[in-house]
């Protein structure tokens, strides 16, 4: 079963543009984003955001995120999604910036947020999430009743 959900959550991954960004304010207040996303052979995940968006706000008070990626359009009961906890980090090197805008491009080329309007002192900035563990749902059954659980993952296989 370990192999088929790697395979299945690599396939989320591939085939799905948002990311959705689970952050927290310094007064613990929970916030939510969806965000278009790319990702590295690692599954690093990067996107690009306002400064002063509140989960980019977040993300400067607080590295500790949550990502969930699936797709919502399928039938009620038979979404398959990838949960990672991970940390998070605005980039400010170049070379990491240039990385992450490459990537971003390759996934969807848009005529907008070009290499420098992403660096320097612009409004946007583009981020990484550093993945911790991976989790897939499964369907599971808890007296009689069906529950949603989940199943840690290696995407490293």
């Amino acid at each position: 079963m370990q192999n088929s959900n790697i395979q299945r959550a690599k396939k989320i991954i591939e085939q799905i543009l948002y990311i959705t960004i689970a952050t927290v304010s310094k007064d613990g207040t929970p916030h939510n984003s969806p965000v278009f996303s790319a990702f590295d052979k690692n599954y690093n995940f990067y996107w690009g955001s306002h400064r002063h968006a509140q989960h980019s706000i977040n993300i400067r008070a607080n590295e500790n995120i949550f990502l969930v990626i699936y797709d919502s359009t399928v039938e009620a009961g038979t979404g398959k999604g990838v949960y990672v906890k991970a940390k998070a980090k605005e980039l400010e090197n170049p070379e990491d910036i240039a990385l992450a805008h490459n990537l971003l491009q390759s996934r969807r080329p848009v005529p907008f947020w070009k290499i420098e309007q992403v660096q320097g002192d612009t409004p946007i900035r583009l981020y990484k999430a550093i993945p911790e563990k991976f989790w897939v749902n499964e369907d599971g059954d808890k007296d009689g009743n069906y529950i949603d659980i989940r199943e840690e993952i290696d995407l490293s296989k």
